[in-house]
């Protein structure tokens, strides 16, 4: 795939991505609270099935959709995704400012949408802020998609299961949101959706504008857009000698 039409795919998908998300911010915000069985229904199931085993289970694994973990994830994939010194500085570099802006983004329209959370009473572990989206949801969504993108870069072989371990990764840690009782379901689909539409913009813009030296390419292939090293462009008409 040529870098041009990964960036109409990533953007036609981040674009859908960010429709969607706004379609829900605005019946969520419009709801004031739970927004029918789509979130009673995950909520009521979660407060029915709470043995302490599961609990602690679903602690240690939304424990890890914030903090320290996220970003050591993004920095092991950056490092193993360039080829290069200079690839894999920028891929740390992106990897970074990625998460880092798309957590301050959330947070930003979290504030301006001020929905409110399940009742405490239903709190199995800590939570602060607002609902929608919910933060660990999108913050692990960015991550396994950054992760994920290192793998399908770089990945020689078993490419397919580890892709689809992070992805589980990431789908569970916005489960145990709503299992926990923090968040409702739709404040986890909002986080799903946020971080597809944030990617796809971050992947589209990367795919145009950033030079072809700093993109390492899947299993060493050459662009097809870069242009080849040590090649003269000859000009119509001028003779050239030898």
């Amino acid at each position: 795939m040529t870098r041009k039409r990964l960036a109409e795919l990533a953007g036609s998908v981040g674009l859908g991505a960010w429709t969607a998300f706004g379609v829900l911010a605005m019946i969520v915000a419009g709801a004031q609270g739970s927004a029918g069985f789509v979130d009673d229904g995950p909520l009521s199931w979660s407060l029915g099935h709470r043995p302490e085993v599961a609990v602690a289970l679903a602690r240690g694994i939304t424990a890890t959709g914030t903090g320290v973990v996220p970003y050591a994830l993004v920095l092991l994939a950056a490092l193993l995704a360039g080829r290069t010194r200079a690839q894999r500085l920028v891929a740390v570099l992106f990897g970074v400012a990625c998460l880092a802006a798309g957590q301050a983004v959330r947070y930003g329209v979290m504030t301006l949408i001020a929905r409110p959370r399940p009742p405490e009473s239903d709190w199995r572990t800590h939570a602060s802020g607002w609902a929608y989206p919910s933060g660990h949801t999108t913050t692990s969504a960015i991550t396994a998609g950054l992760v994920i993108l290192a793998i399908c870069l770089r990945a020689p072989r078993g490419k397919a299961g580890l892709c689809w371990a992070v992805g589980c990764w990431g789908a569970l840690i916005g489960l145990t949101r709503v299992y926990l009782g923090v968040h409702w379901f739709t404040d986890v689909i909002g986080g799903w959706l946020f971080a597809v539409g944030w990617l796809g913009a971050w992947l589209c813009a990367a795919a145009w504008w950033m030079p072809s030296r700093f993109v390492p390419s899947a299993t060493g292939t050459p662009d097809p857009d870069a242009p080849v090293e040590g090649s003269a462009s000859r000009e119509p008409g001028r003779s050239h000698p030898g």
